[in-house]
Order: structure tokens, then sequence, then C-alpha cells
């Protein structure tokens, strides 16, 4: 029997490879490659913690091919989607959905998929278990203050390791929405704000919800006013563009139905800090 079957591990993720403009190759490579990733990322036991089957994380990793660079090599973008189920109700409420257009990697058709934590990685397997990092480390932050800490640093590891890697991403220099910057403003003291509004606008607020809505509501709103201090400190900032990417929809649908007053406070502050989706907001107050 295998292990597998008796704690699984900690990722429920669903894999898309799609090439559409990809001609003249083999398209099963890519259904490979698909399935490939698909076990990486749903066998490999990424925490030390136990999972039973309903607990898994539920998430999804979407890749574009746009580009053939070589034989075995191709260039394209990943797309990271996260969420969490909401206490006593049948609601998954989105925690991470983050856009890399930096991909590119080699792959051999039935090449196993192997990680080491301790070192340089393909660069396949890298964005793959730096993303894998994330996606829990985000999970933790939403049930426990500061819990996705460890998987954060172990991000921030792989960015570390990945330094002198050929490809596009790891580094500082090469744009301000990559992995680098990702992995350091999750890292970064200066959002530690940001980690405990991630607790409590989940556990204390959405969590809350079904039970005590006011209650929950008024958590959520607490949580929000959290973000005014990384805002001031580094407006415009990659974490939270990331955050609002996933949760704007959200935090609309939350405050549609709230009290005129507190509609009006919620949107000054959303459209001061995240002015990007401000045609978003304008839907709270009716607009």
């Amino acid at each position: 029997m295998s292990l597998h079957t008796v704690h699984a591990q900690e990722l429920n993720c669903q894999v898309n490879v799609m090439a559409p403009q990809i001609q003249n190759v083999d398209k099963k490579v890519f259904e490979t490659l698909q399935q490939s990733i698909f076990e990486f990322m749903n066998n490999t036991k990424w925490t030390s913690d136990k999972y039973l089957n309903q607990e898994r994380i539920e998430c999804s990793v979407t890749i574009t091919i746009n580009e053939r660079v070589s034989n075995d090599e191709y260039k394209g973008s990943i797309q990271i989607t996260s969420r969490r189920p909401v206490f006593q109700t049948s609601y998954n409420s989105p925690t991470l959905n983050f856009n890399d257009d930096n991909f590119q990697f080699k792959y051999i058709e039935y090449q196993p998929l192997e990680f080491s934590e301790n070192g340089s990685n393909p660069n396949l397997t890298a964005v793959l278990a730096f993303y894998a990092n994330i996606i829990l480390g985000v999970d933790y932050d939403s049930f426990s203050l500061y819990g996705g800490a460890p998987y954060f640093a172990k991000a921030q590891t792989i960015v570390n390791n990945m330094q002198n890697a050929r490809e596009a991403g790891w580094r500082a220099f090469e744009g301000t929405k990559n992995r680098y910057w990702l992995s350091e403003n999750m890292t970064n003291p200066i959002f530690k704000p940001y980690h405990e509004m991630f607790y409590q606008y989940h556990l204390k607020g959405l969590d809350v919800m079904a039970k005590k809505k006011d209650d929950g509501f008024s958590q959520i709103s607490e949580s929000l006013d959290l973000l005014m201090s990384v805002h001031k400190e580094k407006p415009g900032s990659l974490l939270l563009q990331t955050l609002f990417y996933a949760k704007a929809d959200e935090i609309v649908n939350i405050y549609s139905g709230a009290y005129p007053d507190q509609k009006v406070k919620v949107s000054n502050l959303l459209n001061e800090i995240d002015p990007a989706n401000g045609t978003k907001y304008s839907k709270i107050m009716g607009n």
C-alpha cells in the first residue's frame, strides 16, 4: 500500500499546460509535462504536518507556453491560484492569484522532476517548489498568526539558491513583479501588518461570519485598516498588488451589504491603498 493513501500530501493541485502557439511539436510532450507537474506538486511532502485528504489545500497551476526556444526548452507564463474553505459554509475564499510572465524551463519527456532544498535546481522544479511554498505560506497565514513564516523562508532560500541561474525571475534588478520581490515582501518585517491582516481577515473575520456576522464583519474592517501602515511604508508594493488581485472582488461582495458609513470608510481606504481597482470598489457605493 502506498503511504499516500494513509496520509495525504498537502496540496490538491490542478495542473493545466497549454501551448496553443507552438507548432511542429508532438503535443503529447505537453500532456506528459502536465502529468509530471501534477505528480510533483501533489506527491511531494512539503511539510512535516499530517494532512487528511479533505484538508488538502485547493490550488491550481496554469502554464501557457508561448515559445519553443530549442528542442527541449520553452518559454511562457505560469499562473498560481489557491483558496481555503470558510468555516461552516460551502464558500472557498481566494488566498492567492499570481501570474508570473518570466517562466523559461527545459523539459525532456519522461524526465523525472526532482527538487533539492539545499542546492541549485533545474528552473522548472525550482519555480514549482517556490510557488508550492508560497501557497503553503498564505494558507498557514490564514489559520494562525505568522503561521506561513517557515514556508516564506523556504521560498526565500530557493530564491537565494537560484541567484546564478541563467533564467530570469530570481533577481532584484530583473523587474518589480517577480519571484525575488514576492519572497522579499513576504519575509520583510515592514510587511508584518500584512500577515496580521491576513490572519485576522480569515480566521477572525470570514470564519466567524456564518454564526456572528457583525463580529466577523468588524474583524474584517479592522484587518483592512492594518494595511494603511504597509501602504505608507511601501506604496504600490508587489505584496499589496498580489493581495488585492486575489481579494478585490471578495471585498466588494462583503461590503455590498454594509451600512452606508461602513461603505464610505472602506471605499476611502481601498481607493487610497489600491487605486488600480478603483472601478471595482465603486460598486461598494452602488456606482
